[in-house]
């Protein structure tokens, strides 16, 4: 307990300069989003350059977007940490708060479900390709592996859409057909989000699965030429016991170590393939957020990220110490 009330202390200025940081690197680009407002109301509102002018520069000081940097930073900062205001989206016209959680939901069940699915598949995979070195499916699935995390992942999907699009006939992109969208849920919805579902999670899950197979084999391997694991074959122990509860139980630990990093990609997902496959996730919102220098959208956005990452890298060193009983955090 004193390691995590230690660990969250710790946090609490990484979090302090990542917000400053993102605030600094997000403003650095000439011009706000005002500016880019300006342009759109002459050239498609036909406003003169005053009106255009009188209404941003009242945008600008209803949000505050004239004060100096600091107030502006101070704002959104005392606005997050007393409020849970993390500022308003220009670009939708609404509350970050309520832009984020919108998307929120798709964004954990996809990702999530990837995760989980690599992560399970590339052990059981990993597993068998090291205890069977060398043979045809040991091969097979290292090709395979090879070409996961070779190829990349928005490029699969181009692939997967081309073939459902001109040889199955069927909807392409996003997660239900146009007549679905709308429609309250029933049992044919489900069925054809469950249809347009696996291709999110094969497209996004591919490269995860093929890391985390090649990492569990290198790592299986090295376990199994280990002193103890000979020592515990020449006691006589079982096989399956020595491979499942003495060598697998240590080779497992840098994929352990690793879902600390891979946490944020609950939250951020691939925003390539995401925008490829026309998702609604919150990747290719924090794309449109930068392109259109939505500050307050963007910055609260990578602040999210950094917040799981930290929470992350906890939960995994928490389960690292439980899987292994020499690690004492002390």
């Amino acid at each position: 307990m004193n390691f995590i009330i230690r660990r969250l202390l710790y946090a609490v200025p990484m979090l302090v300069l990542v917000s400053f940081l993102s605030f600094v690197i997000i403003n650095l680009p000439p011009g706000d989003y005002l500016t880019t407002m300006r342009q759109q109301l002459q050239s498609q509102a036909g406003l003169t350059p005053e009106e255009a002018r009188e209404i941003t520069e009242r945008m600008a000081a209803r949000y505050g977007l004239d004060r100096p940097f600091m107030v502006q930073y101070w704002e959104w900062v005392k606005g997050i940490v007393t409020r849970g205001d993390f500022g308003y989206s220009f670009q939708h016209n609404r509350p970050v708060s309520e832009v984020i959680w919108q998307r929120l939901a798709w964004t954990l069940i996809i990702a999530t479900t990837c995760h989980v699915i690599s992560v399970g598949i590339g052990v059981v995979v990993g597993i068998f390709s090291a205890t069977h070195k060398y043979s045809f499916l040991d091969n097979f699935f290292t090709v395979l592996a090879f070409l996961g995390v070779s190829v990349p992942n928005f490029f699969v999907a181009l692939v997967i859409m081309y073939y459902l699009a001109f040889h199955v006939k069927t909807h392409v992109g996003g997660l239900f057909s146009p007549q679905y969208v709308l429609a309250p849920w029933s049992w044919a919805k489900f069925v054809d989000f469950l249809k347009h579902f696996w291709v999110p999670i094969f497209v996004v899950g591919l490269a995860g699965t093929a890391q985390n197979m090649r990492v569990m084999r290198g790592n299986l391997l090295d376990v199994l030429n280990s002193q103890y694991v000979e020592t515990a074959r020449a006691k006589g122990l079982p096989e399956q016991t020595v491979i499942y509860k003495h060598a697998v139980r240590n080779a497992i630990q840098p994929i352990i170590m690793y879902m600390g990093m891979a946490m944020p990609f609950l939250i951020q997902g691939e925003v390539i393939a995401s925008i490829v496959l026309n998702l609604p996730t919150i990747g290719p919102m924090f794309h449109h957020a930068l392109i259109n220098q939505d500050m307050y959208l963007a910055g609260s956005f990578l602040m999210m990220i950094a917040v799981v990452l930290i929470l992350g890298n906890l939960l995994a060193d928490i389960l690292l110490a439980w899987m292994d009983p020499r690690v004492r955090y002390e």
